[in-house]
């Protein structure tokens, strides 16, 4: 009987020692990790021990000291008196995320900034914070699976000279409660506000009701709106057993009238019919009515740069102002720390293909979370594409050249390690040499992340330089200077054409864009619809 206790014991050890493997591989040595200096802003939170929810937010206190860039910080205060104290005060805190908060032991947050407890009816308080514009909604986005720890801020970083808004986000290293807890990035997130979606608040009649929204592509875990049309796989087959769900982020699904959720449905109903019709690449009677093409040009730029899986059936998040000033739906960049090769799941890491064009594959798997149907249509309107090629050339001669994308990389190390963050992050939570779901690629320290990195976005250039037929030694028309952009600066050479400041051989771009022989006002009308993506 004592033989027989013994070997029951030592299963259950073998069992328990194999259930928390995992954990084990991937346990937080945090407590032993102490923050003395760095580069990085420190940001406390301080909850008093109490239990963090996922859903409702609980009551903290945080600081964040930084001492402007360059600067060091410190984390005695005792020792360091007089740092810059850069906000201090309450917070509604909470957990977000989906995959990001249930694949990770390193949990990301969401919190508001107050005026008071919530305990004490606090209310949401507009701040400003590292520099960024006022607003009291936040997010430390806690990077785990991407070791790199930059790749929603290289995607961010990437977009934010194309799109209408793109967040933008500081490192940081956080303390909780007195434990180290590593590398965060402290972002703005997709709200409304006079400087992020700023879309207002919407009315219940006229045109009030037809703008201050923003929806989202996303799980039917939320209230939703389900669309009347099915998903369709590469050659535009319908799959039949699959729907997509829009997702209401702003207003809240609670706040909504009925009106404006009827009006808001009818819209994006509206829309996906112009897309189902026969004359849907109509500029009048087709889906140009309803979004902006250079906006879902830039969406899909970014996405298939980064190779996201994510990109068009999760977090896919857009937005609709009142008609008096925007008809248009407009799409917004989020969440992609699965992309530029850091993810195994459905060929995440592969260079070589179209991520539109997955539907096939995630429903052979099981996944309901297709992408919309609207994407193979753009993709097979020959006015769309020429835009997305036009745009990937203005893309590669700015921040897409391959040199000045290398440097962004390593500028993003440099302000990992130059203070040592980024060993304090791996201390806390050792992943080096070991698979992180979902990564393709297992690193073994920083300088290899970064190595496999720049290869993979080396390979990705080439290959959509291919598909989009962009050729380096042309000019984009309209690039009177030659600065690989369309912009003000060309008005200004035309303008001073014009009034016989200069002579249009000055440059190398051709000045008479409209082909008409003469440089004249035309030409001025032509660069700014250009610029507009007209």
């Amino acid at each position: 009987m004592r033989q027989f206790l013994l070997l029951s014991a030592l299963l259950l050890v073998a069992i328990a020692a194999q259930a928390n493997y995992w954990w084990d591989n991937f346990a937080p040595d945090n407590t032993r990790v102490r923050l003395t200096q760095t580069n990085l802003p420190i940001v406390w939170i301080d909850v008093d021990g109490e239990m963090i929810d996922r859903e409702e937010r609980i009551t903290a206190r945080m600081k964040i000291i930084h001492n402007g860039d360059g600067q060091l910080n410190y984390a005695d205060t005792v020792a360091h008196p007089g740092q810059h104290i850069d906000y201090e005060g309450y917070i509604g805190l909470r957990y977000r995320g989906n995959s990001s908060f249930s694949s990770s032991d390193k949990k990301p947050y969401s919190f508001r900034t107050l005026d008071a407890p919530i305990e004490d009816n606090g209310q949401k308080v507009k701040v400003k914070i590292l520099g960024m514009h006022k607003d009291n909604n936040w997010a430390l986005l806690a990077p785990f699976s991407d070791k790199s720890m930059m790749r929603d801020m290289l995607a961010f970083e990437l977009a934010r000279p194309w799109m209408d808004f793109t967040p933008d986000g500081r490192f940081c290293e956080m303390i909780l409660d007195g434990t180290y807890y590593g590398v965060y990035v402290l972002t703005e997130v997709v709200s409304k506000g006079k400087h992020r979606c700023n879309v207002g608040d919407p009315g219940i009649e006229g045109d009030s009701i037809t703008g201050g929204y923003i929806l989202e592509i996303d799980r039917n875990d939320e209230m939703t709106h389900r669309s009347k049309y099915h998903p369709v796989g590469k050659n535009g087959n319908t799959m039949w057993s699959r729907y997509i769900y829009v997702q209401y982020k702003s207003p809240d699904y609670e706040d909504m009238t009925d009106e404006q959720i009827n009006w808001i449905n009818g819209r994006f109903d509206a829309m996906e019919d112009a897309f189902n019709s026969a004359q849907y690449r109509d500029p009048e009677k087709g889906y140009r009515k309803y979004i902006d093409p250079l906006s879902f040009v830039d969406y899909q730029l970014a996405q298939e740069f980064g190779h996201n899986v994510d990109g068009y059936r999760l977090s896919a998040k857009f937005f609709k102002r009142s008609d008096s000033i925007d008809t248009h739906f407009k799409m917004v960049l989020w969440d992609m720390n699965l992309a530029y090769g850091n993810s195994d799941y459905y060929n995440g890491w592969y260079t070589n293909n179209w991520v539109y064009e997955n539907n096939d594959l995630l429903n052979s798997q099981g996944d309901s979370q297709l992408a919309p149907f609207w994407w193979y249509k753009l993709n097979n309107d020959p006015y769309y594409t020429d835009l997305l090629k036009d745009r990937w050339a203005q893309y590669r001669r700015a921040n897409f050249r391959e040199d000045r994308l290398i440097a962004l990389v390593d500028s993003m190390a440099n302000v990992l390690t130059i203070q040592g963050a980024e060993g304090r992050n791996s201390q806390a939570w050792p992943r080096w040499g070991q698979y992180v779901w979902p990564n393709k690629y297992i690193s073994q320290n920083l300088d290899d992340e970064i190595q496999y990195l720049k290869g993979w976005l080396s390979d990705r250039l080439e290959w959509m330089d291919q598909q989009l037929g962009y050729d380096p030694d042309a000019l984009l028309p309209g690039d009177i200077n030659g600065d690989g952009a369309v912009d003000v600066s060309d008005v200004n050479i035309i303008i001073n054409i014009l009034l016989g400041k200069n002579t249009a051989d000055q440059y190398p771009g051709v000045a008479d864009i409209t082909g008409d022989n003469q440089v004249d006002v035309g030409d001025v009308n032509l660069i700014i619809n250009l610029m507009l993506g007209k």
